[in-house]
């Protein structure tokens, strides 16, 4: 079992204290940072790729705790049986993407040329 230090979870009685944001979240917690990067993906769109082959575009909207998505503007894309059958996108609109289903996501990088994924 690991050990935990009580000054990481602001139980120390003694000592400076460490600023908080205005969520009561610790300025250098890796909560923090967790949350400051899915701020920064608020709006960006996304592909996530699902355990039943399918893959989903959309604008990245919010998440939970259990990791669900949800993308708004979303396209659902089949994953093809053959290399012929490339199929039209399906139109969902919002979609909310189970946490257990999805096996990556790529967030689209903004560029002035052609759409580009991470």
């Amino acid at each position: 079992m690991a050990e935990v230090s009580l000054e990481e979870n602001g139980c120390s009685g003694h000592g400076s204290p460490v600023p908080e944001d205005s969520d009561g979240e610790k300025e250098d917690s890796p909560y923090l940072r967790a949350r400051q990067k899915l701020e920064e993906l608020l709006n960006k769109n996304m592909r996530i790729r699902m355990t039943d082959g399918r893959t989903l575009v959309g604008c990245f909207l919010c998440t939970d705790r259990d990791c669900n998505v949800i993308l708004g503007s979303a396209q659902e894309y089949l994953k093809s049986t053959d290399s012929f059958s490339a199929r039209e996108p399906r139109v969902l609109g919002l979609a909310m993407v189970p946490g257990h289903h999805i096996v990556s996501i790529e967030v689209e990088v903004e560029s002035l040329s052609c759409p580009q994924y991470l």
